[in-house]
């Protein structure tokens, strides 16, 4: 049996019950709810491996959940999968903006859904495996591997998951320009099904985060290639 937990949310009761199924079948051990009150409530008394949250639920909508979980610091990189009937462009910057790691569009196979999740995990495993420094630096820029937490300049930021792990990969290695693709593939892994002007979206965000501490000129584009990330001149 897998050591992994997954805390499924998703108020139709037979796509609750067959997600509960093949998570069971998979190995995973599953915990799942109707809504977003009752699994604030859960998370406060568990710890789970992974987030299964349907978009559409009633009162508080899945989107609404997400964003308020990145806003806790226990619950900031905890992985968490989007399900739902939203498969326009818009719709998925929106949901990825969010703080979500993947995206499902409904209808989905069930194998499609296990293969996420253990691309996912394994992805989280291996990042946090293959730690061994506590901090990076970079000239005026300091990013703190154990509380997540980010200066510019002495000048604290704010940063979702996504831009956190852009910078801490971008950070890792200096001086070197990754095309999106590459970007996508490092910190969203080789198996999610993600648009290109994603990767945009978010440095747009950490630029403006990085600009609060005067070292937006340290994430530079180079043209028809990709981003990097230099010392300041």
């Amino acid at each position: 049996m897998s050591r992994h937990t997954i805390l499924c949310i998703e108020d139709e009761v037979a796509l609750r019950d067959m997600l509960t199924m093949v998570l069971d079948r998979a190995g995973f051990s599953v915990c799942a709810v109707a809504n977003a009150e009752r699994a604030m409530s859960v998370l406060k008394t568990q710890k789970f491996s992974l987030l299964l949250i349907d978009w559409m639920l009633p009162g508080r909508s899945g989107l609404s959940l997400v964003r308020c979980l990145r806003k806790q610091p226990e619950n900031r990189h905890l992985p968490i999968i989007m399900l739902t009937a939203k498969a326009d462009e818009e719709s998925l910057l929106l949901g990825l903006g969010s703080g979500v790691d993947d995206y499902l569009s409904k209808p989905f196979s069930p194998k499609e859904l296990v293969a996420r999740i253990g691309s996912l995990l394994r992805r989280v495993e291996t990042q946090s495996s293959s730690d061994d420094t506590h901090e990076l630096v970079i000239d005026g820029l300091r990013l703190d591997l154990d509380s997540y937490r980010v200066f510019a300049n002495n000048t604290a930021i704010s940063l979702g998951p996504k831009e956190f792990q852009l910078l801490r990969y971008l950070m890792g290695h200096p001086g070197r320009v990754y095309s999106r693709q590459q970007l996508l593939d490092q910190v969203w892994g080789v198996q999610a099904f993600v648009e290109q002007r994603t990767v945009d979206v978010h440095i747009l965000r950490l630029r403006k985060q990085l600009a609060k501490g005067g070292c937006e000129g340290m994430l530079q584009t180079v043209r028809s290639v990709g981003y990097c990330l230099v010392a300041q001149e």
